[in-house]
């Protein structure tokens, strides 16, 4: 029986082929995500043992500068730590933002990944950190050291003045060194800049002090022991640990922030695997049916019904082995080739070897066997269980009505129960999604199972349609289409898990975005918005600068502040009483915010309702800087999403905040939006690279960019599904093609010529394929309503919103792919010969 699954493998090499390639596909993804991640985690583990193979102790702090209590690592702590024993010297570190402009004036890097940081040279005059390849580090407040490939994308050389833009007025510096650097900031397609010690204090922190500190050791020093002398010298808010437990801890953070990109990538597999169990399952449904009579003799001479199963199963085996081995060939290679486009994105993964473990390879044989056996266990159980007498009569076996009944009847219940729970969960807000996903699985497993009662009737409306306008080939086509509802159901199963996932992301996706694009509509004023390209906050000159730009009618910050109130912390935004109403959308429903002006607050509609104040009631505050003092309620406003739930005038806590944090400034310009207007901005703000400034459809794509990005994403990942589905499309043509031969001879026969058998298999493709469509664009949809749900309490002005025009889309692909399906089977039934058709059995 080994033997005869052998030389079926062979027997059938262009059916058993997309086989392979659909288990190949799954296995390549799932291997190569597991090489992928593993490399990525031991590139970036190693670079981090590298980093701190010198380092004793570390110490880290989260210093502010607003707090006198968290100033960091004082110089007199340094100190004090150097002269322990056992210590060969220590480092003070304090970094921030710092971006550098090109050539053009624009920023070189991605802004949050842009670093400064301070050279801190040791006795001989090297900073171990780094590595100068020109020149030496910065020795003065007017110097600067730009890492390797700043240096070069700027094309700046040592001696040349260089624009350097922190979170405060842009500054040229003199380059003093280039060098080069394992710094994560780098690694991550940035840039660092090199400040002396002094001016990276007075940029990022306090003058003496530093955010952290490494303590190297002297030979023979052990570093547990130098730990135990440091620990009582720091403050409270620092945390001490030996340079291998620091390292430890940051391999660790790197494998769980790899977690969700490795946990993504094997969800795309599943699906990928998933979909390819339909494939499977179809070819060994079809190579069954084509040596039916091969196998009830097998039965008659002797096979029990074990024997044909296992036959049927160990076939499987060779192939799900064979597709296995080449898939974690192909994984390997994707893996390499993931890793080189991170690099095209100006992300850098430090230098090693492809880490190909165990871990890939047991799981990449293990499923990619399992998956194809499981696939191919039900067409081997039918094969078993067809009669001999009845199988020399027959080409196939016909599903018996009594089957069909209990089938429906089982997709039925589990369709109504998964359809059920996504209704609960989509009822019961955020707390449902997990109700969703569930009732998700359970309502796509049920509809898969119905799909082949559904065909029928779908089918049935478009035939006349198909009659109408291609004749008899569209009669046959929509016939032969529901011939075999099973295996039709099968094919479209495929293109409607694809299709259901990619038109509920759509949905979504769609919806959200038009959620957030109608509240930036309808509550910013402003013309525009000025932003740190860093994501971090702006210096108060940047304010300054702004309020004086020609045409500038109404400038407001939107400033985070924070107090208690009553002993509770609030937060606050702190903005210009007379032109944040100017330049954003504040409905007042009790008071006036007028009364900003005079040194009150105004509060939020739902934070005054729960705690039950009123306009005129004066409540004790406790400042940032622990100083007392007393605010008057003057308004009470409608919530909104771009303002805190205090506001108050920036004059209120100026007095208690060293720096002030501003997030964002908002401006309203006379003219509106112009080109001139948003050149005055920019020339105001000294060309600052660092600031962006962004006007109402920026300001959109800002909030809706990230959105599209992950559905553009998504939709790249899903493509290699309905890649699978394809496959699937060409297996059931290929079948009924098998199937049908006399039917073809003879319609040959009575004057059928070629092009109107080629038209009739591709129209039946066209039909199964957008009958998939259909089914999953619907689930989709479903589905991306619920899920909606969950999250429109959180979503101001959320409204469902269909996208009509990307469903179109979707519906044309898949007509699409149903042409491209039948290609190779349209040719195979139009070049049959028409005697030997006939004379088929």
């Amino acid at each position: 029986m080994f033997r005869t699954a052998l030389r079926n493998v062979l027997a059938h090499k262009a059916r058993l082929l997309m086989t392979v390639l659909a288990v190949m596909l799954g296995v390549a993804f799932v291997s190569g995500t597991l090489v992928f991640t593993d490399t990525l985690s031991s590139a970036f583990r190693n670079q981090s043992a590298k980093s701190y193979d010198d380092v004793a102790v570390a110490v880290t702090t989260y210093a502010d500068q607003n707090d006198a209590q968290q100033a960091g690592l004082s110089q007199k702590t340094l100190d004090r730590i150097a002269g322990l024993d056992g210590v060969a010297s220590v480092t003070g570190r304090v970094d921030g933002f710092a971006g550098v402009a090109g050539p053009d004036g624009k920023l070189i890097g991605a802004g949050w990944s842009n670093k400064g940081s301070n050279f801190s040279p040791g006795k001989g005059g090297k900073d171990t950190a780094y590595d100068f390849v020109q020149g030496t580090g910065p020795v003065r407040d007017d110097q600067i050291a730009l890492d390797k490939d700043t240096a070069a994308e700027g094309g700046y050389q040592v001696g040349e003045r260089v624009r350097v833009a922190t979170n405060g007025p842009v500054k040229e510096y003199t380059l003093a060194g280039v060098f080069t650097t394992d710094d994560g900031a780098v690694n991550a397609g940035g840039s660092l800049v090199l400040f002396d010690t002094p001016v990276a204090q007075a940029l990022y922190l306090q003058p003496g002090y530093f955010t952290n500190l490494t303590v190297t050791a002297a030979p023979g020093a052990d570093d547990d022991r130098i730990l135990a002398a440091v620990q009582p010298l720091v403050p409270e808010s620092a945390t001490a640990q030996t340079g291998a437990a620091l390292a430890d801890e940051q391999a660790k953070a790197i494998e769980e922030g790899l977690s969700g990109l490795n946990q993504m990538l094997l969800g795309f597999a599943g699906i990928a695997l998933f979909v390819g169990v339909f494939l499977i399952s179809n070819t060994f449904t079809m190579l069954v049916a084509q040596r039916t009579k091969e196998l009830a003799l097998m039965r008659a001479v002797g096979a029990s019904r074990k024997q044909i199963t296992r036959s049927v199963l160990a076939e499987a085996g060779v192939v799900g082995l064979v597709a296995s081995v080449v898939g974690f060939a192909l994984g390997i290679g994707l893996a390499a080739g993931l890793r080189s486009g991170m690099a095209a994105f100006g992300m850098k993964v430090p230098e090693g070897a492809l880490v190909i473990g165990t871990t890939p390879l047991i799981a990449a044989l293990g499923v990619g066997v399992l998956i194809t056996m499981l696939a191919a266990w039900l067409p081997g159980r039918r094969a078993a269980r067809i009669p001999p007498v009845a199988a020399m009569s027959s080409v196939h076996a016909i599903a018996t009505t009594k089957s069909l009944v209990v089938r429906n009847s089982i997709g039925a219940v589990i369709t109504a129960v998964g359809a059920a729970l996504i209704v609960v969960g989509a009822s019961t807000g955020s707390d449902g999604r997990w109700t969703i996903a569930g009732g998700a699985f359970l309502a796509l497993i049920g509809v898969i199972v119905l799909i082949p009662l559904l065909s029928r009737p779908v089918i049935a409306l478009v035939r006349p349609l198909m009659v109408r306008a291609f004749g008899v080939s569209g009669k046959l086509a929509a016939q032969n289409a529901v011939r075999n509802p099973r295996r039709t159901g099968a094919t479209a199963s495929a293109l409607a898990i694809g299709l259901t996932l990619v038109t509920g992301l759509s949905v979504l996706g769609v919806t959200v975005g038009a959620a957030l694009d109608k509240m930036t509509t309808d509550q910013i004023k402003a013309d525009y918005m000025v932003v740190m390209a860093s994501g971090g906050d702006l210096d108060r000159s940047a304010l300054t600068a702004l309020e004086k730009a020609p045409g500038a009618t109404a400038v407001s910050p939107q400033q985070a502040a924070s107090f208690e109130i009553d002993g509770e912390w609030v937060s606050a935004s702190a903005i210009t009483p007379g032109d944040v109403e100017r330049v954003l959308n504040v409905e007042v429903v009790d008071g006036s915010l007028a009364s900003l002006g005079e040194g009150r607050m105004a509060v939020a509609e739902k934070t005054a309702g729960k705690q039950g104040w009123k306009v005129g009631d004066t409540l004790p505050v406790t400042f940032s800087d622990e100083k007392k003092g007393r605010l008057t309620l003057g308004a009470v406003y409608k919530d909104t999403e771009f303002l805190s739930p205090v506001l108050v005038d920036t004059k209120v806590v100026a007095p208690h905040e060293v720096k002030p944090f501003i997030p964002q400034i908002f401006v309203k310009m006379d003219g509106g939006e112009t080109a001139a207007n948003e050149k005055a901005l920019v020339s105001a703000l000294g060309d600052n690279p660092a600031i962006s400034v962004m006007d109402k459809q920026d300001i959109r794509d800002e909030f809706g960019g990230m959105i599209n990005m992950l559905l553009n994403i998504m939709y790249g990942l899903l493509a290699m599904a309905l890649i699978i589905a394809v496959l699937g499309v060409v297996n059931t043509l290929a079948m009924s093609v098998f199937e049908r031969q006399q039917e073809i001879g003879m319609l040959r026969a009575i004057g059928l010529d070629r092009r109107r058998v080629k038209r009739m298999v591709r129209l039946e493709a066209v039909v199964i394929s957008v009958f998939g469509a259909v089914v999953g664009i619907g689930l989709g949809s479903f589905l991306g309503w619920a899920i909606g749900q969950t999250i429109k309490s959180s979503l101001p002005g959320y409204a469902l919103v269909i996208p009509w025009d990307r469903i179109g889309i979707f519906l044309l692909l898949a007509a699409l792919v149903g042409v491209l399906a039948a290609m190779w089977p349209a040719r195979s039934a139009a070049r049959l010969n028409m005697l030997n058709a006939i004379k088929a059995e």
